[in-house]
């Protein structure tokens, strides 16, 4: 960017918490805003750095060339891209297809390149603008009015898969795996709302209060609003270094802090959950090895385990080199859609995930995040994530969890509902 101001925190007229609610309520005025937050939570790697972006247009992409595409958005060198690929990318790195109904309009992918955008360090908060104008987007964002959380009153969920149908599902899906057509496949299901009216930012902020987590994030495109609290790195690029960290492995958080690490040693000690995980490892390392230098793909952490506001997950994380004939578009097409949202073997999952789902994921499992100007990037996974489009009203959200040969199909319902816990929550107002 052209511009750039440094502003220390000691320097700012209000908290910094309070000049942030202020920015969040400006950049939300804007046709394109983009949030990204780690909220502070200490994380293998760190999670997302703390960026707010703003702009009026989104890049030209061709949707249906979509990586070729963004090789040539990458080679135009901006300064910074914020956006999204939506799971169905996948029918254009494998011969697959998308036929389930979707009720958001997402695109497959976006990138909007930030008319001006705030980054928020240690000790200070730089703002970064196309034009010399730095003072007075400081003195708008001062005069904004501080955004709030705020739930919404009672919003009426329906459920898109009874229970009755899930269980059928998930005994559906073992069959499968009996069969041999699979080892393991996440499957998810959708709740939504119609004719929903509500402000999303304040929504975004009352879910990042109730689960704050080191992929969290905020998205408006317009009319489309991502309201994400992800705990989980799809993929991250430092110079050559490749860095994803699969979840796989969940359970709620303890009453009391004797039942809280007693649940900890039970997810580090069972053995589904470590069979799961240990899957979607061996998955991940083969899908880095599409672009990583042979032999530099190996695993750093093995089921660790982390805690959240509502649950234990246990998380690996896998590294490898880049090829110097590779970059980043290689190593994202390489590794895309997540292993842990799929299952393995990867195609013939996602396969079967189109036969027995009944929504069109679109963004939900696919990737939110940013590109720098050195073609680093850091991307989550899209779980945990309300979605939401103003102008029809459709709210949506969706959660799953990994079906394998020994899952109980009640205990795999409970684990999704455990999931959306924080969702619910905010949705109900409760």
């Amino acid at each position: 960017m052209k511009y750039k101001i440094d502003i220390r925190l000691t320097d700012l007229p209000v908290p910094v918490a309070e000049f942030r609610l202020k920015a969040l309520a400006w950049a939300d005025a804007h046709p394109l805003a983009a949030y990204y937050t780690s909220n502070g939570i200490a994380y293998p790697h760190h999670g997302f750095e703390e960026i707010l972006a703003v702009s009026d247009e989104l890049l030209p992409l061709q949707q249906e060339n979509a990586f070729e595409d963004l090789h040539r958005l990458l080679d135009a060198q901006h300064p910074l891209l914020c956006g999204f690929l939506g799971y169905d990318l996948k029918n254009q790195t494998e011969r697959l297809s998308s036929h389930n109904p979707d009720g958001l309009g997402f695109p497959l992918l976006a990138f909007f390149a930030p008319k001006v955008y705030l980054y928020f360090n240690a000790s200070s908060i730089t703002i970064y603008t196309l034009h010399n104008n730095t003072s007075s987007i400081l003195d708008t964002i001062l005069a904004t009015p501080t955004a709030k959380p705020d739930a919404p009153q009672s919003i009426k969920l329906r459920q898109r898969v009874s229970r009755q149908r899930y269980v059928a599902q998930v005994k559906r899906v073992q069959q499968h795996i009996l069969e041999g057509d699979v080892y393991e496949l996440n499957y998810c299901m959708e709740f939504f709302a119609e004719q929903v009216r509500l402000q999303p930012l304040p929504l975004y902020l009352a879910l990042n209060a109730a689960s704050p987590t080191p992929f969290s994030g905020y998205l408006k495109l317009h009319d489309k609003y991502l309201l994400c609290a992800s705990p989980e790195r799809f993929l991250k690029k430092e110079g050559q270094k490749l860095i994803s960290q699969p979840i796989k492995g969940t359970i709620r958080r303890g009453n009391t802090p004797e039942e809280d690490l007693e649940l900890k040693h039970r997810l580090r000690h069972d053995e589904k959950e470590l069979a799961e995980n240990m899957m979607i490892v061996d998955l991940v390392r083969n899908d880095l090895s599409r672009s990583c230098a042979t032999g530099t793909v190996h695993v750093e952490e093995m089921f660790g385990i982390y805690g959240f506001q509502q649950v234990w997950q246990m998380i690996s994380t896998v590294v490898g080199e880049l090829k110097p004939q590779k970059d980043l578009v290689d190593a994202l097409r390489g590794a895309f859609p997540m292993g842990s949202m799929t299952g393995a073997p990867k195609i013939s999952a996602m396969q079967l995930i189109e036969e027995l789902e009944d929504t069109r994921r679109g963004l939900y499992s696919g990737a939110f995040g940013y590109i720098k100007p050195n073609g680093d990037c850091d991307f989550n996974v899209v779980i945990r994530s309300i979605q939401y489009n103003a102008s029809s009203g459709y709210l949506s959200f969706m959660v799953g969890s990994a079906i394998t040969y020994d899952s109980d199909p009640e205990l795999e319902y409970e684990e999704c509902l455990l999931k959306a816990k924080a969702m619910f929550k905010v949705l109900s107002n409760e």
